[in-house]
């Protein structure tokens, strides 16, 4: 009950955190032009704000799930137990971890091979290289089917499709 409740304060203060620096993003400076990025392109002050705290909610959340996934080991105990209360944890995290990397390799496959380009500003200086654009580019492509994969997951799950054919057998 107690971690239940650290969960919900700890979830509370994050976005509570993200909300503040969306207001200040969209509220503070967002009408700036910045002549060395562009002469007709906003440059919102707030950018690298917003920026560092997806970064540390990003490393956040890898440093829970490789916590996560070490306690679960150790939890486990060895044990061969195939499912836990109905559900084959070991699988579905195997699969869920294969098929991001597997998304994530074809997605930098077909940016690399369409062959980007680097960024450049207008001074002439390279903002980010094409490899950088690449990697940019097949994290897209996972967010992207990742989402879509989420929303088919949540319908299913919500019809009870799968909960059905289970007990008929």
């Amino acid at each position: 009950m107690k971690l239940e409740k650290i969960s919900n304060n700890v979830l509370f203060a994050v976005c509570g955190l993200i909300v503040l620096a969306f207001l200040l993003f969209y509220t503070v400076g967002y009408d700036n032009i910045d002549a060395e990025i562009s002469t007709d392109k906003v440059a919102p002050k707030m950018t690298i704000l917003l920026m560092m705290l997806m970064y540390l909610l990003g490393a956040a959340t890898f440093c829970l799930m490789v916590w996560s996934l070490i306690t679960s080991a150790r939890n486990s105990g060895g044990s061969d137990e195939a499912t836990t209360k109905g559900v084959p944890a070991k699988r579905v995290v195997l699969l869920t971890s294969a098929v991001t990397l597997l998304i994530f390799i074809i997605g930098f496959a077909i940016s690399y091979a369409m062959g980007e380009d680097a960024v450049i500003g207008n001074d002439g200086k390279e903002k980010a290289s094409a490899f950088m654009v690449v990697v940019v580019d097949a994290f897209m492509v996972e967010i992207y089917a990742l989402s879509l994969m989420s929303i088919v997951s949540v319908v299913i799950a919500s019809t009870g499709v799968m909960t059905k054919s289970a007990t008929k057998k």
